[in-house]
């Protein structure tokens, strides 16, 4: 329709924060499996990864960053205590960021999700 605006093209999005507890250290301190989880996540839940990226730190942890057409994901894990901090945001309609954080919880069998989620831009 004439005027009408994008979806993806639309300065708006939702921005997505948790964390996650109760995770088994093992896999949090695994950067081929986070990277290849969170991509899965994040592309059942409707996101195109362009890239995804991860840095080991030592004696343990990593932060892993998908680069989305959408915009990115990221956690970054703490094994020595089985949390993992995860920020997830989406422009458009197109993907869910939401069902991405609960996708990945999921995979990760975490025991405790906390979530919130901001509006932002022209809503």
């Amino acid at each position: 329709m004439p005027g009408e605006v994008p979806l993806v093209g639309r300065f708006a999005g939702r921005h997505v924060l948790a964390e996650f507890e109760g995770i088994e250290p093992s896999l949090l301190d695994d950067a081929v499996l986070l990277k290849k989880t969170l991509a899965e996540a994040v592309t059942e839940a409707g996101a195109t990864v362009c890239e995804v990226v991860s840095h080991s730190f030592a004696p343990q942890g990593v932060t892993v960053l998908a680069l989305l057409a959408e915009s990115h994901a990221s956690v970054h894990t703490y094994p020595e205590i089985g949390s993992v901090f995860v920020d997830v945001f989406t422009c458009g309609d197109r993907a869910d960021p939401e069902r991405a954080v609960t996708l990945l919880a999921k995979m990760l069998g975490a025991g405790t999700v906390r979530m919130s989620t901001v509006e932002r831009g022209e809503n």
